[in-house]
């Protein structure tokens, strides 16, 4: 619009040029016919006629231009009569001081708040599965367990060297009241009786070894693993083998965390100073997290972290929110757009995005005063969003200009658009009662 209406304002101020060129070319024209007409008094019909004839073309011509010209010129500088004449439909708004959200929207993925890779401590062989594929498990439940005779008897072995070491202190502190030993033979009794308690408790962390735990509560994942499965303390726990290909699984199972759940994403660097404002308050940052194509289903949570730097690959900043999720209906991995409502603007004016005109000034909105006449105002933008916009220049109560504004000009008068009112829609009659079945005598 700024490109047409400044190549407007260009042909606006060659007209005066082309006004004193049309005056120069007649008053050419006329010391050129003037010598041939002789005395003007002695015009006649004929004289005229054959002038005419003569010079039609060029006659037409000046004619033509003289009636754009004019035309043009009551355009693009009317007369006050004109201007205030017939008014123009429009419709407007009352604009009011509210609060109004700053908004940051972005995608994201779902992530889980806390993830297990569950592989083994020691080299075994698996004895029992105690986990299905995609069971639910508390923390601290029993996963597997493995072959544990040998760890088992060492330990039992180890217990009952430590009980015997233990009764062989026990003795010498008696043999000692009694004189029958010396204190360093008690010192002496004292540390195997030691000893041997640590090897034990060293045997019994080796046994806990054979009996796998979960950590977290969450979802177990499918499981690789299979009764008599050989596992060792390594990356590389099974393979499994298809007739395809040969692929490696590198944990026994994952548990998942599902509830609650996080969702991950970015902040533009342009954002960055709205989220540090927002995060400078006493409230947590709010999101609304949408996943998929199912804009129905809104789930609510707030912001956890806001990273420490900015990825200068991507000019963005990380951002972590977490959100409930009871029916574990969300699962890591999947594709979130994400509604942060990053500050909140306090007591400020905000109009329909559409009620801004772009001039050779900049930004303005008509305004429409007691008399139903608009006037132009300058205006600033402060925040815009899904199109309502903030903006400084105008006051509260002022009525300003929505629709039509295409054809308005400083002091024109306007009119109100009339709002039709929504008919309510007739309810259908109700239908009449089917006839009667014929009794027994009426067949008849």
């Amino acid at each position: 619009m700024s490109k047409i209406e400044s190549a407007l304002d260009k042909v606006v101020a060659q007209l005066p040029k082309l006004k004193n060129w049309i005056k120069a070319r007649l008053c050419s024209l006329w010391n050129k016919v003037s010598p041939r007409l002789g005395n003007p008094k002695k015009l006649d019909f004929a004289t005229v006629k054959a002038f005419v004839l003569k010079y039609k073309w060029r006659i037409l011509i000046v004619l033509v231009i003289l009636y754009a010209g004019s035309k043009a010129y009551d355009y693009f500088f009317p007369a006050p009569s004109k201007v205030s004449g017939g008014p123009q439909t429009i419709t407007s708004v009352v604009v009011e001081k509210k609060d109004i959200p700053l908004i940051i929207e972005a995608t994201g993925t779902i992530i889980s708040s806390s993830i297990v890779d569950i592989r083994p401590m020691i080299t075994s062989t698996v004895k029992t599965i105690h986990v299905k594929d995609g069971q639910e498990v508390k923390e601290g439940e029993l996963l597997f367990t493995l072959d544990d005779r040998n760890d088992r008897a060492n330990y039992e072995k180890l217990k009952a060297l430590a009980d015997d070491a233990q009764q062989q202190y026990l003795r010498a502190k008696e043999l000692v009241a009694k004189n029958f030993i010396s204190r360093a033979g008690l010192e002496t009794s004292l540390a195997n009786a030691k000893s041997a308690q640590a090897a034990a408790r060293s045997a019994e962390v080796q046994l806990s070894y054979d009996s796998i735990r979960s950590p977290i509560a969450g979802r177990a994942g499918i499981v690789n693993v299979f009764p008599g499965s050989l596992v060792q303390a390594s990356n590389i726990v099974s393979t499994a083998t298809s007739s395809t290909a040969t692929s490696s699984v590198g944990s026994m199972v994952t548990i998942t965390q599902l509830n609650p759940i996080n969702v991950q994403f970015v902040v533009p660097e342009k954002d960055i100073p709205l989220l540090m404002e927002g995060k400078q308050a006493a409230a947590p940052l709010k999101v609304r997290v949408t996943v998929g194509n199912n804009e129905k289903n809104v789930y609510e949570g707030q912001v956890l972290v806001i990273d420490n730097q900015v990825d200068p690959s991507i000019a963005a900043v990380r951002v972590r929110a977490q959100i409930p999720n009871e029916k574990m209906t969300l699962l890591p991995g999947q594709f979130a757009r994400v509604i942060l409502n990053a500050n909140t603007l306090k007591d400020v004016i905000a109009v329909p995005s559409e009620a801004i005109v772009i001039s050779p000034k900049g930004r303005v909105v008509y305004i429409v005063d007691k008399d139903d006449k608009v006037a132009a105002k300058p205006i600033k933008l402060v925040y815009e969003y899904q199109g309502s916009t903030v903006i400084s220049g105008i006051q509260a109560g002022d009525r300003v200009v929505v629709e039509g504004k295409q054809n308005l000009r400083p002091g024109g008068k306007i009119r109100e658009a009339k709002k039709e009112v929504a008919k309510p829609t007739p309810k259908p009659a109700d239908a009449p009662a089917a006839p009667a079945a014929p009794s027994s005598t009426e067949k008849k």
